[in-house]
């Protein structure tokens, strides 16, 4: 692995979200219909030119990383295409491999989905299954088990979507939204909001299909937009819930609705016979498909620090591989946070970044969106109901806090908007 020594400084921040700016202008819609399809071939390079979103060194091929004094040295043992880590709190990224190549996500893509969604219903929203919702669900997905006449709410369904990557559930909510054209539209248009112009959904779920692509850097962006919402953070930190299974008739001839137990297929939330839980894991989302390969996005806190990891498509096929490659990265990140020089830095979404504009050089460096306001109390640990085992939430908001605070000002240079962290809580 090729590593970047130390021979420049950081691109000041200014200029970073000025170079967002005009890459937002060239990456426009009709570019990412043109996405080439995603290959998962061994020997295909990076293309010598990518986004520059973020800075102009996440755009070269190979890895970005400014080794100096007291930074620790990268893991050896990386295989993946593509792969980020960055704080995200400051946005600051501290290092980075082919940050923008356009890849297939696999069901990473879901993160996009849920923050695009999940604002639209109460959790107590109920619906029942008709068979048209599961049309379209490809072959060989993986479900969670929805059945179509029966109700389920969508706390149930975002468990489902969550925790077993359902497509099944996925398409459910797609149906409750006017279908999966529309919902595919708005995911697309929550991504351009989000400047993440590398990515093009063409299904709500992640499914391989020609076209669909994203990168490291954005599925972080992504991550981090979702891992604001209250509900987002709870479910995708949730290790095993209770799933409405379907109404049978009971020996008595009345019918009756069980559940059964769903356990997060995020290995290192869940633990593994080769993977432990790493300490601290709070999320985000795993993925695997034909094209795709293994992806996944993890967010961890440790002493204080929260750091976002995206890992897409190790070469390396050993089992759980790209949770490993994850688990060293987190390694590397907390050792060497407050160390290392970053590369480039997580851009703010475009309604934040034209606030600003807005704002002008007047705004104060208080009314950034890093500190904790009066009244905020950390949460010790979340539970889904309905049997939900879930292992806290290692992200929390402080009074309903979003990205706007201050009247409606945010600082590049300042915390967003990630203030209060809560401890995890013991695993039983």
């Amino acid at each position: 692995m090729r590593t970047v020594p130390a021979t420049e400084k950081t691109v000041r921040r200014s200029a970073l979200v000025a170079s967002a700016v005009l890459v937002s202008t060239a990456l426009t819609a009709p570019a990412a219909l043109a996405a080439p399809k995603p290959t998962t071939s061994p020997s295909a390079a990076p293309p010598a030119r990518m986004s520059i979103v973020g800075g102009e060194r996440l755009g070269r091929p190979g890895t970005q990383v400014n080794l100096g004094a007291g930074v620790p040295v990268l893991p050896k043992e990386l295989s993946a295409r593509s792969w980020i880590v960055a704080d995200a709190e400051s946005g600051d990224v501290l290092a980075a491999h082919n940050a923008h190549w356009r890849l297939a996500p696999a069901s990473t893509l879901k993160m996009l989905f849920a923050d695009t969604l999940l604002p639209k219903w109460p959790r107590t929203t109920t619906h029942r299954v008709e068979t048209s919702d599961l049309a379209g669900v490809g072959s060989g997905s993986s479900m969670v088990g929805v059945k179509e006449d029966e109700t389920y709410t969508v706390h149930d369904l975002w468990l489902g979507v969550f925790l077993r990557s359902g497509n099944d559930a996925v398409h459910v909510l797609s149906a409750m939204n006017g279908g999966v054209e529309k919902t595919v539209d708005e995911m697309n248009e929550h991504a351009e909001e989000l400047q993440a112009l590398d990515t093009h959904a063409v299904s709500p779920d992640g499914y391989d299909a020609p076209g669909q692509v994203s990168s490291a850097y954005d599925l972080t962006l992504i991550a981090r937009s979702g891992l604001q919402k209250k509900d987002f953070r709870e479910y995708c930190s949730t290790v095993r819930a209770q799933f409405p299974g379907e109404t049978r008739k009971n020996k008595k001839g009345k019918r009756v609705r069980g559940s059964f137990e769903i356990q997060n297929t995020n290995r290192l939330l869940s633990g593994d016979y080769d993977v432990p839980v790493y300490q601290g894991i709070a999320g985000v989302k795993n993925g695997n498909t034909t094209h795709a390969g293994a992806t996944f996005t993890g967010v961890a806190e440790r002493d204080g620090k929260v750091l976002l990891v995206t890992v897409m498509n190790p070469v390396k096929k050993e089992s759980n591989e790209v949770y490993k490659e994850t688990a060293r990265l987190f390694d590397w990140g907390f050792a060497a946070a407050g160390k290392v020089e970053p590369v480039g830095e997580l851009v703010p979404p475009k309604s934040v970044e034209e606030a600003n504009a807005a704002a002008g050089p007047s705004a104060s460096p208080g009314q950034a969106g890093g500190g904790t306001g009066a009244g905020s109390k950390p949460v010790a640990s979340a539970h889904t109901g309905g049997g939900a085992d879930g292992m806290g939430v290692a992200l929390g908001i402080a009074g309903g806090v979003v990205a706007l605070l201050a009247g409606g000002v945010f600082l590049v240079n300042r915390r967003w908007p990630l203030p209060d962290l809560v401890r995890r809580r013991p695993r039983p």
